[in-house]
């Protein structure tokens, strides 16, 4: 069975940092993308990040470019979201995801909170 464990979430202040984890299980997760999502209250999940099988190719949405950073370790099934310079804004339920045979996202985590304090 396919699992996507997120951990890493938390309470901080604007202008601090925290490191997302996604440990995943119940295949080969190398073989495919993985990304982040989140959801803020009241409002509808969003893209935040995604990488590639290989952990070469990365794509964000424009408001964390250049304060996120999403990576991959192949080896231990895990990837992970560093989030830099957090803004308020930044508050949200933020879901690992993990796509399928046809580049779909297919796989979810449970989530983890984030809340930055302004």
């Amino acid at each position: 069975q396919v699992q996507l464990v997120e951990s890493g979430g938390g309470l901080v202040q604007a202008g601090d940092s925290l490191r997302l984890s996604c440990a995943a299980s119940g295949r080969t997760f190398s073989r495919y993308a993985m990304g982040w999502f989140r959801r803020a209250p009241g409002k509808e999940r969003e893209f935040v990040a995604r990488i590639d099988w290989s952990g070469v190719r990365t794509f964000y949405r424009d408001s964390v470019k250049g304060r996120f950073t999403i990576s991959r370790d192949n080896a231990k099934n895990m990837v992970y979201l560093q989030m830099n310079r957090l803004k308020p804004e930044d508050t949200a339920v933020y879901y690992c995801a993990a796509t399928g045979v046809n580049d779909d996202w297919v796989y979810w985590g449970q989530g983890t909170q984030v809340t930055v304090s302004s």
